[in-house]
């Protein structure tokens, strides 16, 4: 392939332009707020799950604490009646009269035993809910700092992307100077070649694999016309020359 020497020259400025474009792309993939977001959505989600699990936790124990008051009702009430009767003098059998004596006995201590389930589950509730409330401070303050991790990202991310737009308009200006069949083979190359579809030869070394010339390649090199589009021997890339090449 042939191609005017200023045109050639110009696949360098090409490829310093999809250099940088490349190297923005992997700063826009590799910047710390990608990671740190994804690993704070995955402990957002356990959070929320936890935070999901206890308050059915709380929720339950309210209705165990409702229902312990409930069981307490009918029992308080029933020992009032009774002392009142006792009190009152109403019941004068002696009989009737210890028999009331000891039921209101069996109702304080079941008074005690229902007060102490009572107690017991406030107790379990009241850890509850605190959990509860951690649980919930801790979700909020990880979703303001999601908030302020994408704030950041996407501030970068809109530097990134006008950078890059700058550079691939720069680009799409330089490819508009190089001929069609030159400028597919370096797309090519640089396809195949990791980004890289034209270096410099710069003396005997490839700017692109840095590996030296051989003898018969450089002898080659060497008697090359300058519109000789030149192609490495070990990386196969277009070499560019910017100056005689060294016998």
């Amino acid at each position: 392939m042939k191609a005017d020497p200023t045109a050639q020259l110009r696949l360098l400025d090409l490829q310093a332009e999809d250099t940088a474009i490349a190297q923005l792309e992997h700063r826009r993939r590799s910047l710390p707020e990608h990671a740190a977001l994804a690993e704070a959505r995955i402990t957002r989600a356990h959070l929320g799950e936890d935070l999901v699990a206890v308050r059915t936790r709380v929720g339950d124990l309210q209705l165990d604490v409702e229902k312990a008051e409930s069981d307490l009702v009918p029992v308080r009430e029933r020992q009032a009646r009774d002392q009142q009767r006792v009190d009152a003098g109403v019941v004068t059998d002696p009989k009737q009269l210890n028999a009331m004596l000891d039921e209101i006995t069996h109702l304080s201590r079941r008074i005690s035993d229902l007060e102490d389930i009572e107690l017991e589950v406030m107790e379990r509730l009241e850890a509850a809910t605190t959990e509860q409330d951690q649980k919930a401070a801790e979700l909020a303050e990880l979703e303001a700092s999601m908030r302020a991790l994408i704030a950041s990202r996407d501030a970068q991310l809109a530097e990134l992307d006008a950078e890059r737009a700058g550079h691939q308009q720069s680009r799409d200006g330089i490819a508009t100077q190089i001929p069609a069949d030159l400028l597919a083979l370096y797309d090519r190359i640089r396809e195949r070649a990791g980004g890289v579809g034209a270096a410099e030869l710069k003396g005997r070394r490839c700017g692109g694999c840095q590996l030296e010339a051989t003898s018969s390649a450089l002898t080659a090199y060497t008697a090359a016309a300058p519109d000789e589009v030149l192609r490495c021997e070990e990386c196969e890339r277009v070499l560019v020359r910017t100056s005689s090449v060294l016998p």
